[in-house]
């Protein structure tokens, strides 16, 4: 375990050079992990998990074909590494509890019923634990309850292993009845992928990452984005110009400074133009959003996020809603221009039939 420096404030971090998988088999020979869930991050966790040579079953409804089908086109066998949920949660000995939000809080009393004296129960999100008072996910006192939350979506949970970079992830231990939770947490954090796992808690992991998603990471970057691509066309600037300056330069460009070096490293490779308005103009957008940001985390740690959440996913007609959102996103002109500017890239030029 190594201390390192974050700005100021020491945080204990635990490598994948640290913690070899060679240990997490050895903590986990004895172990029957089962991922329940085929949808967001269960399809990264699993093939990772496989590909790192521990023996895993999924769990899944058949009567969702969808994620079903796409757990045998993976390699899952029915019966054999593949099997309906409650199947899959009776076999295992530790239960990674995958599914949705809804999901979870659906089949919980199922799933409950499944677990056994000294398993594990493990989560990537804090969400179920945390507002126990919305889901009525209350483990029972006889089972570690643990958490490794990737930093990002599933499909950068399975990239970055394939490309050998490995995740950032979070852990967390809740309940620690067999006396080894933290060490089973920690091999399993190696196990799915992580490059390398810093400590946290549910409640500070929920907080977190509902308020990133809702801010920064999604939220807050569509509407920024939106906001600047509409002020451009308003002011008689072609789709193409618009969607340039709003995201395509950001994405293809800046971004990947930040992500090299820094936020200051990208602004001293830019020209003194673009620094010094930067610098100008960043204090007024932090003003400016900062009340935003402060009524989005009053909203999260007051449960009302996760009200919300729970209440539309869990309607009969979620995932008609949902597509609608997504293709109005998809369908609006700046969307559209973004595909066309895409396709104008170099590797995707020769898609087009001219």
């Amino acid at each position: 375990m190594a201390n390192i420096d974050f700005g100021g404030v020491v945080e204990e971090v635990i490598t994948s050079e640290e913690f070899p998988l060679s240990r997490a088999k050895e903590i986990l020979k004895d172990e029957t992990i089962a991922v329940l869930g085929y949808g967001v991050q269960g399809p990264g966790q699993s093939l990772n998990l496989r590909d790192n040579g521990f023996p895993v079953i999924v769990g899944q409804r058949e009567e969702e074909p969808r994620y079903w089908n796409k757990a045998i086109q993976d390699g899952f066998v029915p019966g054999k590494t593949l099997f309906p949920i409650e199947d899959a949660a009776k076999r295992a000995t530790m239960v990674l509890y995958l599914l949705s939000d809804a999901g979870q809080m659906a089949a919980w009393p199922d799933v409950k019923k499944c677990l056994k004296e000294g398993d594990a129960l493990y989560f990537s999100h804090g969400f179920s634990i945390v507002y126990k008072e919305q889901t009525a996910v209350i483990p029972p006192d006889n089972i570690d309850v643990i958490l490794v939350a990737p930093k990002g979506s599933g499909r950068s949970v399975r990239a970055n292993f394939l490309d050998g970079s490995g995740i950032n992830s979070s852990y967390a231990v809740f309940q620690d009845y067999t006396g080894r939770a933290k060490e089973r947490t920690l091999a399993l954090g190696m196990a799915i992928g992580s490059g390398y796992l810093f400590p946290t808690t549910f409640e500070k992991e929920v907080h977190s990452d509902l308020t990133g998603e809702r801010g920064v990471l999604m939220g807050c970057l569509a509407g920024v984005m939106e906001a600047q691509y509409d002020l451009l066309r308003s002011h008689g600037h072609s789709p193409s110009e618009a969607f340039n300056e709003t995201v395509e330069e950001l994405t293809q460009s800046l971004i990947r400074l930040v992500a090299e070096n820094g936020m200051d490293w990208m602004y001293a490779n830019c020209s003194t133009t673009a620094q010094r308005g930067a610098l100008d103009w960043k204090g007024k957008f932090k003003k400016a959003v900062a009340p935003v940001f402060d009524e989005l985390y009053e909203s999260v740690v007051k449960g009302e996020e996760t009200r919300i959440v729970l209440q539309a996913n869990s309607a009969p007609d979620y995932r008609e809603k949902l597509e609608k959102e997504l293709a109005d996103m998809h369908n609006s002109e700046m969307w559209k221009a973004g595909a066309a500017v895409r396709n104008l890239r170099p590797e995707n030029r020769e898609k087009i039939s001219l």
